[in-house]
């Protein structure tokens, strides 16, 4: 059974009010996911605030609320294979039009019948396969947590000087890389957020607020990243830690390795699914699922929070940041998404796993959910922006 603190944190954080079907009562994620976010939040200073609905706050700016079995946005879901569940998003329309080529088959308009119907036809290992041969986001749901390997990988290749003032340059985008930098930029970091002409960040196609929060003094520069190379290297060089989130490839094929960054005295933290050794594309939702961060309902696996896989991430790729930016020692960071997720799930004395029957103690009171702690009767919060 959860203890007392773990309750409490998820209760806080607003993402146990977004798990489960909207006609039901919240769901209690697994593990100690909020606890791990309070305190990571701690360790990071007097200068960072205690933030109780981080995990959530997205969900506070676009609306979002229990969707099981979709996820809170509506663009991923666990299907059921021939031998187990796959998790897929299909959030972009470049995801969608790449439908036809993973199911060899034309489809309607509505893509997820078809999808449906293929993934019960293959196994969730071969599923997961062709997912990653298209490019698409998506994974096997496990049984057991990946251990394969830790979350947060540090390697020191270079030295460097430690400024008081350091610059962060952030090549990332949508929410886990974003929240790291303001993260950085909270602690009194000096960030700039590059974005590509080409590619532009896909938050700002959601609620401008949000967009805003995460990005709230911090100086913004938009590069061609084909004509204008030379600036983008230039601002990489000055820079005393970057942060980006695409496929090591990405950055090869502009011709900036973040080894050699590293050598020169940058510091480089890199976010993706799952390391920087995979070539694996993923979002929040189906990176969290991969993980095995789901809750089970009549015995199937439904999502847990809303893109819960990025804050878990940002927050974790935060405290590696600050003790790079620390250290004498110019550090390659690989932060995995995946099994950053993973480690919320690992058992520990407090007692992290959910218990399957606690939604016996959620009662409903006024409009509002309560969870009976065995202590105390506790608000299961809505998510709110900060």
């Amino acid at each position: 059974m959860p203890s007392s603190e773990v309750l409490r944190d998820w209760a806080a954080s607003g993402a146990w009010w977004l798990t489960g079907r909207a006609e039901g009562p919240p769901r209690l994620p697994p593990g100690r996911a909020a606890s791990v976010v309070r305190k990571s939040l701690a360790s990071l200073g007097a200068r960072v605030p205690e933030i109780p609905q981080l995990l959530s706050e997205r969900a506070a700016y676009t609306g979002f609320g229990r969707n099981a079995p979709w996820s809170c946005g509506g663009a991923f879901r666990i299907l059921p294979t021939k031998d187990g569940w796959l998790g897929i998003s299909l959030a972009r329309l470049s995801d969608l039009e790449l439908v036809p080529a993973l199911i060899e088959a034309p489809v309607a308009r509505d893509a997820w019948p078809a999808v449906t119907t293929w993934a019960a036809s293959i196994t969730a290992v071969e599923a997961e396969a062709r997912l990653g041969l298209l490019g698409l986001p998506g994974g096997a749901v496990p049984t057991e947590a990946p251990r394969d390997r830790a979350g947060v990988v540090a390697t020191a290749l270079g030295a460097r000087r430690v400024n008081q003032t350091p610059l962060v340059v952030d090549l990332t985008s949508l929410w886990a890389g974003p929240l790291c930098a303001q993260l950085l930029g909270l602690q009194g970091a000096r960030v700039i957020k590059v974005e590509s002409t080409q590619r532009p960040d896909g938050a700002r196609l959601g609620p401008p607020a949000f967009f805003e929060m995460l990005h709230a003094g911090h100086e913004q520069v938009v590069l061609d990243f084909a004509t204008e190379i030379d600036q983008l290297r230039a601002l990489i060089g000055s820079a005393d830690l970057v942060l980006e989130a695409s496929r090591p490839r990405a950055m090869r094929q502009l011709g900036i390795l973040a080894e050699e960054a590293v050598a020169r005295g940058t510091s480089w933290l890199s976010i993706t699914a799952r390391g920087r050794a995979s070539d694996t594309v993923g979002f929040g939702d189906d990176v969290a699922a991969s993980a095995g961060l789901v809750i089970h309902e009549s015995g199937s696996p439904s999502p847990a929070g809303d893109a819960i896989a990025d804050p878990l991430s940002g927050v974790a790729a935060a405290v590696a940041a600050t003790a790079a930016l620390a250290s004498e020692d110019a550090r390659l960071i690989d932060v995995s998404m995946q099994h950053v997720a993973a480690e919320t799930l690992v058992p520990s004395h407090d007692g992290s796993a959910a218990d399957e029957d606690w939604g016996d103690r959620v009662v409903s009171r006024d409009g509002e959910w309560w969870v009976d702690t065995g202590h105390a009767v506790v608000l299961i919060e809505r998510p709110r922006p900060r």
